[in-house]
């Protein structure tokens, strides 16, 4: 009887589970709670009485499942899956019409979500466009926004939105922050791990539609038939989701995996093995998207190792994929080491004189800034120089440069002040999202990457944040018009929070927190002056690598007479690479924007900028407050609290705490160093550091121990 009595509340209990157990961070920006405001979820329940799937696919089936999961989330309450909708009110039509661009320019992918006859519609021209769609009516609930009067249309302004793995067949991941791999490759393709499909959920639910699967300096293992077979069973998991897997190849495959004497890409052999091995691969997976390649970068081998150019060697990967519906991406991040030369010129050195040169299956694939995913970096001066060759735009999730999983950095505002920035190659407005997304040089097909941060951490980034820039990417990959703001609060209430205040204070540090890094690592225009070996902490004196370009002294140039790379005619001339309203932007020290400043001039400690400081107290400035503003967000984080998980809560506050001690580390690094070149005081009001530069310098050579 006892037993009886008690099997009631044991369901209760478990019912209500979810509710008390602590926010792992797993479910992302789906988390589908239920909605607290009860008139707002009646609304919601009256316009979700059922769902019409309107067809077998696979990817049909899977968003009406997405809907279905979503709703009962939100709704409390199970929402039933209908044969038809004849006669039915108050429900969701799921509907693939070729023809919806009858009336918006949809193209393959766009979708629409609206009001008819009582009933939401989503529609799309095709099965991917409607799964867009349904995750679209989702984040609408999500956000807690009204269903009355749907007019919902969008249409992605890029064609090939992708996120770059960097992810070793060892389960390591390369420049990875979050664990290792999510790609189990020792237990594929028998074992499926679930977390796939969540993967693969997450990045439909912004737009993402292609996965490189492995690291960019690649095995060629993963072109071996014992791979391939590990590939498809991922490709499988994906393709409902609309996402296509693309491989990173290994330029010396044909010698070490097909037994050949060359790779040189005008060998016939060489052209017949890989022609080949990619039937090979569509045979396997007939949807792959394509190659991604590193050669003749870091030491990766590639077609100038046999006296040919870049473009013969991704022409001839174009032609191997034939008939096949894929493409080569090709990575123009090369660099020479030339302690005489300038790095920033070196990928427009080699492409130039190529745009033109390569197939219609080819794309160049070139980072927002011509450096290395500096936390600031002027655009690529590729953008708007080869208007015949394709560009995809590169960015990083990663926070390789910057403090890894342990710093809060929102890359909204990095990736939009690329996206926005006028390369003026066609007149004004010829900007880097123009050229990216083809509209400004006619371009039928365009692609952006994103270095992906995702590793097996239970909550996928290592810091809750970080899932922010993954979310983040995938929504201005689909609408680069979106502003970094209204993502910071759409994200925020769909993972921590709906409580209107908590938002605007969750948004508004996380808008902040890229510009505060800057501050207390490399304000001014200052770069690569982190620790040599894993790019983490403060290392400006840094003199001594197996590469020049690998110092810090080769790109900060301090000396007694002031700080700054020249690349003025007087200096590299790399200016000179950019269109003359660009050069005329950026060439007058007195006039360019100070977070420019000393990526193009070399500047007297004492000359006074446009903030009315000379060069050395505004640098400390930046330093100091730059440090002290992490104590701000300490602030805005704390006043949060009683509207998040406080689980989540104290993982940020922890991570808060161990990002103003590094601040603080940075700043007296740095301001210590400089300061045995300028021979100035630290300026009032800040107080001089009480460790001496030996201290720092000790602390840094700890952090590169094996």
């Amino acid at each position: 009887m006892l037993l009886r009595s008690l099997v009631p509340l044991l369901f209760t209990l478990l019912a209500a589970a979810p509710f008390c157990v602590a926010d792992d961070g797993y479910r992302l920006w789906l988390k589908y709670d239920v909605v607290a405001d009860a008139a707002l979820r009646k609304e919601y329940q009256r316009a979700a009485q059922f769902i019409v799937a309107g067809g077998e696919s696979a990817t049909l089936k899977t968003a009406a499942e997405e809907l279905q999961q979503g709703l009962q989330g939100m709704l409390g309450k199970a929402v039933p899956m209908v044969g038809e909708e004849k006669g039915r009110k108050g429900g969701i039509i799921l509907r693939t019409d070729a023809a919806a661009a009858k009336n918006a320019p949809l193209g393959p992918e766009g979708y629409r979500v609206f009001t008819d006859k009582q009933n939401i519609v989503i529609t799309g021209r095709t099965d991917a466009a409607v799964l867009y769609g349904s995750f679209a009516l989702l984040r609408q609930l999500q956000t807690r926004q009204p269903l009355t009067n749907l007019a919902l249309t969008s249409t992605p302004k890029i064609q090939h939105r992708l996120l770059n793995h960097w992810d070793n067949p060892n389960g390591t991941v390369e420049r990875g922050y979050a664990g290792s791999s999510i790609w189990k490759w020792y237990e594929l393709p028998e074992v499926i791990d679930p977390r796939y499909r969540d993967y693969a959920r997450a990045n439909a639910s912004v737009g993402i539609n292609g996965v490189v699967l492995n690291n960019v300096n690649a095995s060629a293992r993963y072109l071996t038939a014992e791979y391939l077979q590990k590939v498809a069973a991922v490709a499988g998991v994906l393709r409902p989701y609309g996402i296509r897997v693309y491989l990173s190849v290994f330029w010396a495959a044909p010698k070490t995996i097909g037994g050949l004497p060359t790779a040189d890409p005008l060998d016939q052999k060489v052209r017949q093995w890989w022609t080949s091995k990619t039937d090979e691969i569509y045979r396997a997976i007939p949807d792959f998207g394509g190659f991604l390649v590193k050669a003749n970068s870091e030491g990766e081998p590639g077609p100038q190792d046999y006296g040919r150019h870049h473009a013969d060697g991704a022409n001839m990967l174009a032609a191997a994929l034939g008939q096949h519906d894929g493409l080569v991406m090709w990575r123009a991040f090369v660099y020479k080491a030339d302690a005489k030369g300038d790095r920033f010129k070196a990928a427009s050195q080699e492409f130039l004189p190529l745009d033109g040169k390569f197939a219609p299956k080819v794309l160049v694939q070139v980072k927002n800034g011509p450096i290395d995913f500096q936390a600031r970096e002027p655009f690529h001066p590729l953008f708007g120089a080869m208007p015949r060759t394709p560009l995809v735009l590169e960015v990083q999730l990663t926070q390789e440069y910057l403090g890894f999983a342990t710093h809060a950095v929102y890359l909204a505002p990095l990736i939009k002040e690329c996206l926005d920035a006028d390369t003026h190659a066609k007149g004004p407005a010829s900007t880097v999202a123009r050229v990216v997304d083809g509209s400004v040089d006619q371009h039928a097909v365009s692609g952006i990457a994103g270095v992906a941060n995702i590793g097996a951490d239970r909550n996928w980034t290592g810091h809750p944040l970080g899932q922010a820039n993954w979310y983040a990417y995938g929504r201005l990959a689909w609408d680069h018009t979106l502003t970094s703001q209204a993502i910071a609060e759409e994200w925020t209430r769909q993972t921590l929070t709906t409580e209107p205040r908590a938002v605007a204070t969750v948004a508004g540090l996380m808008q902040q927190t890229r510009s505060i890094y800057v501050r207390y690592t490399t304000p001014l225009g200052l770069h690569h002056i982190m620790g040599q070996s894993i790019h983490y902490g403060p290392e400006p004196w840094l003199a001594q690598s197996d590469r020049p370009d690998w110092t810090s002294v080769y790109y900060h140039r301090a000396d007694s007479e002031g700080l700054g790379f020249d690349r003025t005619a007087t200096g590299s001339n790399a200016l000179k690479l950019y269109q003359p309203a660009v050069q005329q932007l950026w060439g007058n020290p007195q006039t360019i924007a100070p977070d420019y400043l000393l990526w193009f001039h070399h500047v007297p400690w004492s000359q006074p900028l446009s903030t009315g400081r000379t060069l050395w107290d505004e640098l400390c400035t930046r330093y100091y407050t730059g440090a002290d503003s992490v104590q701000w967000l300490q602030q805005q984080w704390a006043s949060v609290r009683p509207q998040l998980d406080a689980a989540l809560h104290a993982d940020v506050a922890a991570r808060l705490q161990t990002q103003h001690k590094e601040a603080l580390w940075w700043r007296d690094a740095c301001v210590l160093y400089f300061q045995t070149w300028s021979r100035r005081p630290i300026p009032a009001p800040f107080t001089p550091p009480q460790r001496t530069l030996a201290d720092v310098k000790q602390l840094v050579d700890l952090y590169q121990l094996r």
